[in-house]
């Protein structure tokens, strides 16, 4: 008999959980308590408690191809970033292709979920929704958090003295939808994060003045790198992780701080972040950079105090007749229907095993799904976490000692701290390429490169030197895809259709050209060498 699975959420960690246990031969039932699927990806003009809010404007930060489920590329007409309207699009192509919609009771908030009596030998849970005023209890044998973690705000107004005296606006950036309205304010954003800085950039072309408050800086990229490129796809390479894992610890700071400031000096720009060494997200942001060069923003210190027309900063300057306030200072996560002996919130930090599953439990059978920063696209990252749990469900994979997950808990966050820092903002924080290979080596869905260089070394060279995308973990394994190998080749056509939209002579492949290249790929080879020798 197949097991009962809840999944808690119809976003787009609840959307993959439903696939992945659908593929297990498990029986979903989704509890979403809004009436359409999508999560933090579905705008809407009004906000909404307990749901993720987004404004108008927002779009992806990693590219389509990085961003894709593992058996579903994006279709090739579709932009390399994606608008929000668009990526919407995209679920709701997913969720009707593996028929997940039928899985699904919208407008049901779930209540509670808590343990059988009998727990401890049948792992099973009770679940409580709420649904037209009506309350429902069923019971599943596992259950699957996806209920995200952009739905509270961070407000910290007692961080700013002299907030209850300010006669202007303030609101977290949560509330924010777009720039009318605005116009010729003088306004500040609290915050150096993607929210701010997209804000940020959006109302300096309607305000008098736009201020961005940092305490920390931030290093801040394009979404075009090398050729042209979306820059995950040159940065999240197996080639480039081993780099970073490597080499000297002092070596990977010199080289991220000039990669980092090859578009710009971050210096001059008052944004070099505090810590510069640490491995921080950084800022995606194609407008900032010129928005700060020619005005219509201005980098600020961290805010001292509040007046009631003016905000004082720690390095003494005033901005005076402040008229909005826009506190883009993150989130904080709770899960109130649970107990909290079951996923505890401390210091805004969860403790479970591999950011999933509570060490603590007498049988493995709730995980949360999404609980998680990659450095990298959220979307393969949960999917490959949901392919894990409904397997853990199944039996067919085990977790280790409660000892051994809570030292593996502690460990986990030193090195975290030691890579990313203390601050909020990188509580769930985890490197890319690492933690993906990690997920899929408990599934026995890492592709194994060193007999792939001997089987098929076309495809082993794009595996180590390529983008590190979803595709490569349904190579072997669970759920293995017979167009993986395909997808992996051909995705160079999926990143130029959209681009290519004016007809052209093609370029003649002049050996001379080629000979240039090279020549200057040795120059460029020889000049880091005397760089890291002079180093």
């Amino acid at each position: 008999m197949a097991k009962k699975v809840a999944v808690i959420g119809a976003g787009v960690s609840g959307l993959i959980s439903l696939k992945c246990c659908v593929d297990e031969g498990l029986e979903p039932t989704c509890f979403e308590r809004t009436e359409d699927i999508g999560g933090l990806w579905r705008f809407k003009d009004n906000v909404e408690d307990g749901r993720a809010s987004i404004y108008h404007s927002v779009i992806t930060n990693t590219s389509k191809e990085m961003s894709c489920f593992s058996d579903f590329p994006m279709p090739e007409d579709f932009p390399n970033f994606l608008h929000n309207s668009k990526l919407l699009e995209y679920f709701r192509i997913f969720a009707k292709k593996f028929d997940l919609l039928k899985y699904i009771q919208f407008q049901t908030t779930v209540i509670s979920v808590r343990k059988r009596p009998d727990f401890a030998s049948s792992g099973q849970w009770e679940v409580s929704t709420q649904s037209n005023g009506k309350e429902q209890r069923a019971v599943f044998d596992a259950v699957m958090v996806c209920s995200g973690h952009h739905i509270q705000p961070h407000l910290p107004l007692k961080s700013f003295p002299g907030i209850e005296r300010f006669k202007g606006q303030y609101f977290h950036s949560r509330q924010y939808k777009h720039p009318d309205g605005f116009e010729g304010k003088r306004i500040l954003v609290v915050g150096i994060g993607n929210s701010a800085s997209d804000i940020a950039s959006e109302l300096s072309k309607k305000a008098s003045q736009v201020f961005i408050s940092t305490r920390h800086g931030a290093w801040v990229m394009s979404r075009i790198s090398e050729d042209g490129y979306p820059w995950d796809m040159v940065f999240h390479t197996r080639f480039s992780s081993m780099l970073r894992n490597v080499l000297p610890r002092t070596v990977v700071k010199w080289m991220m701080e000039q990669q980092m400031n090859r578009w710009f000096n971050h210096e001059n720009y008052g944004l070099v972040p505090q810590n510069k060494y640490l491995m921080k997200e950084p800022v995606l942001n194609d407008d900032l950079p010129s928005r700060v060069l020619y005005g219509a923003i201005r980098v600020k210190t961290r805010v001292k105090e509040l007046t009631e027309t003016a905000a004082v900063f720690d390095d003494g300057t005033v901005e005076e007749d402040i008229d909005v306030i826009v506190f883009a200072t993150g989130y904080t996560f709770s899960f109130p229907f649970l107990e909290e002996s079951l996923v505890k919130v401390e210091d805004n930090r969860v403790s479970l095993y591999k950011s999933m599953f509570p060490p603590h439990l007498e049988k493995p059978t709730l995980a949360c799904i999404g609980l998680i920063q990659p450095l990298g696209s959220i979307f393969p990252t949960v999917e490959l976490q949901a392919r894990w749990a409904t397997r853990v469900f199944k039996g067919l994979c085990s977790l280790p000692s409660e000892t051994t997950m809570k030292v593996d808990i502690v460990e986990r966050n030193e090195k975290r701290i030691d890579l990313f820092g203390k601050s909020q903002s990188q509580i769930l924080q985890t490197n890319y390429v690492d933690y993906l290979d990690e997920l899929a080596l408990e599934i026995g869905a890492k592709p194994d490169l060193v007999s792939l260089f001997f089987k098929d070394p076309k495809l082993a060279v794009k595996l180590y030197f390529g983008p590190c995308n979803s595709y490569q973990y349904r190579l072997v394994g669970p759920g293995q895809w017979e167009g993986a190998r395909n997808a992996i080749l051909t995705q160079k056509q999926r990143i130029l259709k959209p681009l290519k939209t004016r007809t052209l002579q093609p370029s003649s492949n002049n050996p001379a050209s080629f000979l240039l290249k090279i020549l200057g790929l040795l120059a460029v080879v020889l000049a880091f060498f005397f760089q890291l020798q002079w180093f």
